[in-house]
């Protein structure tokens, strides 16, 4: 144990829990430290352990209570509650007595990306071993303390016990002014599953409430004493150059300076309504030049057939069937444009940002700067939410920009809905072929896929050039793309028993920026495998859902398939309705899911209804099930919306989906209603759920629409595909 002093530790990082109140927690205008945001007692550094050290993962509070560190981010996935799950269950205490301190590379681990879906494969479970570690640690403790064997002393509630009730002593009493720095051992034992209090208990996530209310919970919400509002003026397409701009906005009301780098334009002003009126005025009379207009093209599949570098594969003539299926660029469409606050003076840059990666950002920006990463830190805040590489690096990295030119003030620099829609990075197009061959028994004998796909992730990991502003500036980074599909192969192998499966990925670079979506490739190839799945099971005359069974070997899959087919065995149809169904296990190694979708087709009204989604999920142990059927369902409606609505539309000099009318989605009034049944295995570890319903789920109600009218729509989105009579 190392001894530290436990108010300083409680200053140190409170800040940054769960349910932290924004304004609080924030320095007063007449700190004495406040030159320095490094040295401001909301939120000081520390000197992070090694990732194999308890106090790495854990420290304990002045008051007794547990806090939790992690380098991962709450993206609304619930991870939080999560920890403080199993973090409760290995110490005895509820889970609302264990604190959670989001990513931040002043005092977190570096955890990388909170992405596919492995925080709590990974991360919680990391935590788990911790607490498991620190419950070993405040026995020993104590049973030295009192002159007995550790398996004579018990946890309950923060406070440490012998078992013949003649002792008793607090957590924050036990340990002092100590903390653990001792070892999480390789194979520390965990709680026996059957003395759970709380895992597998639907809690809900403690900040829902305050998020129905409209509290300051994420980043938007950050105020600071003195900060100044930002803007920062974007071209209309990539590639063009800043000639001119109205020199006499600087002269507007409340403005304090103009900053201009190369063909980065940025405003600063005391009120945020003086920074937007500057930027519409920058807007109206600033002057561009594009050099390289972007490419136009009507059809996502032709584009990636034509510009892709691969041959085919398929030969339709030794094929029973034969099919072609693509998706077009969609977007995140955060409701929350991306936001940031930057606060730069004496060498040291401090960030507040929704990031998904604090540590991957803070080598960007040191690229971007040329600071060193020791002088660069990244607070973790919570975004308005989003699943990928949204805007949230980009905007820190433009915050940064601003706030190295005007030092010593907090600079806070939110886009526009317009910036957001133009410039974050999209879901790849995809186009998908399949060819099979069916058996007079109905079973596939061969099997042929390619798929044509840009890169699917950009993520900053270091370079600048990932960060979309360092391209604009005096002194240009220059980005050059891997080349490579990536993650765009993601469930490219259909998780089925089929003989020797021929599989081929063609790298296209597309005409516009990509990056990580929800999912990556995985939406698109379930969608296609899926509808491919169901189009031969009406050739072979089998049910959809018995031909996939068929084809299964893996128990689990036929228990989800098995058990969707039970949940579905009274549903009735009216006219013009259809049933659909989808099936993958995420990643090929990750959760199970199956959904089924009923929806109503509309010809002569031109309008496709999704009435109800069912998914049966399997994501082994189940740590919180109300998060879980949580993001079941949000998964289930925000494929609904890619596959029935969503597509970035350009021409070739302009990004013409820059608001919700441009790039319309599905609407409340027309989200269908959810049912998700779990299938738990508390004897198995737990698997990554969160982006497992995407493909399903399109795949479903692509279905459906075909069942509900008898049309097969191949190219999404359907709205736009689909015949209307």
């Amino acid at each position: 144990m190392q001894s530290i002093n436990r108010r300083k530790f409680i200053q140190t990082t409170t800040s940054l829990s769960i349910g932290f109140t924004l304004f609080g927690c924030l320095p007063k205008e007449n700190d004495a430290n406040r030159g320095s945001v490094f040295s401001s007692p909301s939120m000081p550094a520390r000197d992070i352990p090694d990732r194999d050290q308890i106090d790495a993962w854990l420290q304990v509070l002045e008051d007794g209570r547990i806090q939790v560190l992690t380098g991962k981010m709450e993206l609304g996935q619930g991870l939080t509650v999560v920890m403080q799950q199993v973090a409760g269950e290995e110490l005895n205490i509820p889970p609302g007595d264990i604190n959670i301190v989001l990513a931040d590379t002043g005092l977190t681990q570096n955890e990388g990306y909170t992405a596919g879906s492995r925080g709590v494969e990974r991360s919680a479970m990391q935590v788990r071993r911790a607490a498991a570690a620190a419950r070993e640690v405040i026995k020993k403790l104590a049973a030295e303390n009192w002159g007995l064997s550790p398996d004579q002393i018990k946890i309950e509630n923060r406070k440490v016990k012998s078992l013949n009730g003649q002792k008793e002593i607090s957590f924050a009493d036990l340990l002092k002014d100590q903390q653990f720095s001792s070892a999480i051992p390789e194979n520390i034992p965990l709680k026996a599953k059957e003395d759970y209090q709380w895992v597998g208990q639907a809690i809900p996530h403690p900040e829902m409430e305050k998020i129905v209310r409209g509290e300051a919970l994420y980043v938007q919400d950050l105020r600071f004493p003195g900060m100044l509002h930002a803007r920062v003026l974007k071209p209309l397409i990539y590639g063009a150059k800043l000639l001119s701009y109205p020199e006499e906005v600087a002269q507007m009301s409340g403005i304090t300076k103009i900053v201009v780098n190369g063909s980065f334009l940025g405003v600063l002003a005391k009120e945020e309504y003086q920074a937007l009126k500057a930027l519409e005025a920058l807007r109206k009379g600033a002057s561009w030049e594009v050099e390289n207009p972007t490419i136009e093209f009507s059809s996502a599949a032709d584009f990636m057939l034509k510009n892709g570098n691969g041959e085919k594969i398929s030969n339709s003539n030794k094929y029973t069937h034969n099919a072609v299926y693509a998706k077009p660029y969609t977007m995140h469409g955060s409701i929350g444009p991306s936001c940031a606050v930057a606060h730069f003076e004496e060498g040291l840059l401090h960030i507040w940002s929704s990031t998904q990666g604090v540590y991957p950002l803070r080598s960007s920006i040191s690229d971007l700067t040329g600071l060193a990463e020791e002088n660069i830190r990244i607070s973790g805040i919570r975004g308005s939410g989003c699943y990928g590489h949204n805007g949230a690096d980009d905007v820190a990295a433009d915050a940064a920009i601003l706030a190295m030119d005007f030092p010593g003030t907090p600079i806070r620099l939110q886009w526009q809905r317009e910036d957001e829609h133009k410039w974050e990075p999209y879901g790849s197009a995809m186009r998908m072929e399949l060819s099979a061959n069916l058996s007079t028994q109905g079973k596939i004998t061969a099997w042929d896929y390619q798929l044509w796909s840009d890169g699917h992730s950009t993520r900053p990991r270091g370079d600048a050039a990932n960060l979309i502003s360092s391209r604009y500036l005096e002194q240009p980074f220059e980005f050059k793309p891997r080349a490579r599909v990536g993650g765009g192969t993601r469930n490219s192998e259909p998780y089925y028993d089929i003989p020797n499966p021929k599989i081929q990925d063609t790298y296209v670079s597309g005409p516009l920026r990509v990056s990580a979506l929800r999912s990556l490739g995985a939406y698109a190839n379930i969608f296609a495998i899926e509808s491919f799945m169901e189009e031969l099971a009406e050739k072979a005359g089998q049910n959809p859902l018995a031909f996939r069974i068929n084809h299964s070997k893996d128990e689990r899959s036929i228990a989800v398939l098995q058990k969707l087919s039970e949940v579905l065995r009274n549903v009735s149809l009216k006219e013009g309705e259809g049933i659909g169904y989808g099936f993958s296990r995420y990643k090929n190694t990750a959760a199970y899911c199956a959904v089924a979708s009923l929806v109503s087709v509309d010809l002569s009204a031109q309008k496709v209804q999704p009435l109800k989604m069912w998914a049966v999920i399997d994501a082994g142990e189940v740590i919180n099930s109300d998060g879980l059927i949580n993001q079941t369902e949000g998964g289930m409606i925000q494929a609904a919306s890619w596959t029935l609505k969503e597509e970035v539309k350009f021409k070739a000099d302009e990004i013409t989906s820059k608001d919700w009318l441009s790039y319309p989605i599905l609407r409340y009034d027309a989200i269908p209603e959810t049912e998700v049944f779990i299938i738990d295995r508390p004897e198995l570890p737990p698997l990554g759920a969160g982006e497992a319903a995407q493909g399903p789920a399109g795949a479903s109600i692509a279905n459906a629409v075909y069942g509900a009218c008898g049309q097969r729509v191949r190219e999404l989105p359907i709205e736009k595909a689909l015949v209307w009579l």
